[in-house]
């Protein structure tokens, strides 16, 4: 796709460029591995903790090895206008409920319950300030948030073995403006034509990929586009990531 001259992101990246991606490791003390994720102006709390016990259905059905799940939540302030808690309205929104599953499924694709048996690993997933990509930045989070966690369980002696097989990350990507662009802001996400979200093991097989036309179609070469993009940012955030998590544990 040729793209105009005069195109422009709204902060003036690179089409292939990300964000500032920040990680400060151990941001909540009281959570066995913490991290504060900043993907430009979005930042989000990722924290694990782990319950000696597994849920109440892997018991009755005698399923063996432990489990992993995750919740997600937008902070009140964390948007221009005040979000209203799920608590008040008595129930999780939709998107919310989407937002928690994927976590789960993306950090469960590279993790062995088995080796993981008797225990839950919670990933809990708060908004801070949302710029876009915060399903994205939660992924990424949550894996940097229970390497440490694992990793201190190792240390303690509680697992002889990480059951982690691999890294996982995410990022967005998207066309706007008739460009394909690389980890969208809110400027863009919201008038973008085509909106993805590729979340990549770190040996780059997919473990899902959300792509949609927002009143719009897109070609098969512009789905290329987007996955080659997606692929490249992945690369950059696994190095990040990693260098997190041994500043998590040092």
């Amino acid at each position: 796709m040729k793209h105009s001259n005069s195109f422009s992101r709204p902060d003036k990246r690179a089409t292939d460029q990300l964000r500032s991606i920040q990680f400060e490791t151990g941001i909540a003390p009281h959570a066995l591995g913490s991290v504060l994720v900043s993907f430009g102006a979005t930042r989000i709390i990722c924290a694990a903790s782990v319950d000696n016990r597994v849920p109440g259905w892997m018991r009755a059905q005698g399923v063996e090895g432990g489990w992993m799940t995750a919740e997600y939540s937008m902070l009140p302030y964390s948007t221009l206008e005040r979000k209203t808690r799920d608590i008040s309205r008595g129930k999780s929104d939709g998107r919310t409920i989407e937002i928690q599953r994927l976590i789960g499924r993306a950090l469960r694709a590279v993790f062995d319950l088995k080796k993981f048996s008797g225990k839950t690993l919670w990933l809990d997933c708060d908004v801070l300030q949302a710029d876009g990509g915060t399903r994205t930045a939660s992924i990424t989070g949550a894996y940097v948030a229970a390497q440490i966690a694992i990793g201190k369980l190792m240390d303690g002696g509680q697992l002889t073995e990480n059951p982690f097989s691999n890294s996982v990350a995410a990022v967005s990507v998207g066309i706007y403006q008739d460009t394909p662009v690389l980890d969208l802001n809110y400027l863009e996400d919201k008038d973008a034509s085509v909106d993805a979200n590729i979340v990549m093991t770190g040996d780059d097989q997919y473990v899902e990929v959300q792509s949609s036309g927002e009143e719009s179609t897109f070609s098969h070469k512009q789905l290329e586009e987007l996955l080659t993009l997606g692929t490249k940012g992945i690369h950059q955030i696994t190095l990040l990531q990693e260098r997190a998590i041994r500043e998590g544990l040092s």
